[in-house]
Parts: C-alpha cells; structure tokens; sequence
C-alpha cells in the first residue's frame, strides 16, 4: 500500500500499487466501492497484467482517508487524485474510471491536460441524475438532506443496496459518501459527456450488452468507441472478467 497527502490538512489518499511498466494505469471505482476490491483481479489478468497498476482510493473511501470537512464535488475529487499522482512520480497515465470513478475520470482529463494518455470509461456516469428516494445509489442517496443521511439514511441506504455492495459502501465516511452522491447526481460544470466530447485522447465506453448509453450516436461522432460487453451487469470487470479484459486490452493497446 502506498499514500499521499493531498489536501491542505494532510489528509491521504492511498492505493494498492502493482509494479510493471510504464506509462502506468490508475483504477478509480465507483461510487461506494474500493478500487482494490472491484479491479485486482482485472489489473491481474493475462491481457492487462505487466504495466504499474494504481489501484487508489478516492478520499473518503476505501482505504483513503474520510475527511468531514472535505466537499466531494467531482472537481475536488479530481484534484486529490492529480495530487496523488504526482506523489506517485507520474506524469502520464491510463486512466480506467468505473460509474462515478468515470465521472472522476473525466473532470480529471479536462482540467490537467497532457496526464491522461488514454481514458476507458466502465459505464461511466455522464449526465446529471434526478434524485429519487426510492432508488439506489446516489440519485437514491441525494434524495436525503445531509441531516437525514447521517441521522438514519445511511442505515436505510445499507438494506437497500444489499451486502456486495454495502461490504466496502460501510467503509466510506459518511460524509464522502453523502457529499460525492449528490455531486455525482447534479454532475460536473460543463457536464460530464460535454467534457468528454471535448477531450483530444484516446476514449472508450464499455457498457453491459443490450444497454447503450444514451447519447451512443453522439459519443461515437466524437470519436468515443462505444463497446459493449456480454454477460454482464453494471460491474463489468466483476461480472465478465474474460470479457472485460478483452475489451479493456483493445481499448488500451494492451492486445
């Protein structure tokens, strides 16, 4: 396990690292999750195995640290994951982001120009969510008040989601994973798919077969390889490895 601190008040953002070559690759998960839990087993398949590997983090999950005082927008985010990967000696990297860990991914590429080399986006969020209380994840999350979610939300959430998902969601600080789900819900600014259309890098979106993003005609008329993968749900990489790594070694040029 490696860290930095990344904030004005020291807080830490830690990864699990893989050596290998370069130009390494940094994992970012999704919304809830850890990225050495949801990506070790794909960072170690045959077809992606032998770069160095970031499996990170991002603050407020994980194994990162939770600061209350942290506001968890997709920017600040994006920032603390620049910082760490300074701290890593990087200047360059693949970027692979699953749901929110896209989002991230995203606003990452928009506002530090030259550090990712190339971006796959694993059903990545791309537009702004209208909350829902009676749904999961964050649209579900951000339609409690930051009071509510604290004082007994968290709880609810925690029987909604179910215990795969809740198994690192009870990790993350419940003001990370408050904070970051209504960010993620109202999106970035420009929106997330508006920052993408406008990056000059390699990207590719993955999706569970039989479920296009929205807008797949317009990502691909900006150059976004939109691809999907069978057998799958929301959790491509945990649901399809095989399947997975084969779309993920194409779209990194690992295959």
């Amino acid at each position: 396990m490696r860290e930095a601190p990344v904030t004005p008040n020291g807080d830490r953002i830690r990864w699990v690292e893989l050596p290998g070559a370069e130009p390494a690759r940094l994992h970012l998960h999704g919304l809830g999750a850890s990225s050495p839990v949801y990506f070790a087993a794909a960072a170690a398949h045959p077809l992606l195995t032998g770069r160095r590997s970031l499996l990170l983090d991002l603050l407020g999950f994980g194994i990162s640290d939770r600061p209350a005082d942290f506001d968890y927008t997709l920017e600040a985010h994006a920032d603390a994951v620049a910082a760490a990967v300074a701290a890593a000696g990087l200047d360059r990297v693949e970027v692979v982001g699953h749901s929110m860990g896209g989002a991230v991914a995203i606003v990452l590429a928009h506002r530090n120009p030259g550090l990712v080399s190339r971006l796959l986006l694993v059903d990545a969020n791309l537009d702004p969510i209208d909350p829902g209380r009676r749904r999961i994840g964050s649209s579900g999350i951000a339609s409690y008040t930051e009071v509510e979610f604290l004082a007994g939300g968290r709880e609810e959430v925690a029987r909604r989601v179910g215990p795969f998902w809740w198994s690192t969601m009870r990790l993350a600080g419940p003001e990370a994973l408050y904070r970051s789900a209504v960010h993620l819900a109202r999106g970035s600014e420009p929106p997330m798919r508006e920052l993408l259309l406008g990056l000059d890098l390699p990207r590719t979106f993955l999706h569970p077969e039989g479920e296009e993003p929205a807008g797949a005609e317009g990502l691909r008329a900006a150059g976004v390889r939109v691809v999907e993968v069978p057998d799958c749900g929301h959790n491509i990489m945990l649901d399809n490895p095989d399947g997975f790594a084969v779309a993920a070694a194409r779209a990194l040029g690992a295959g």
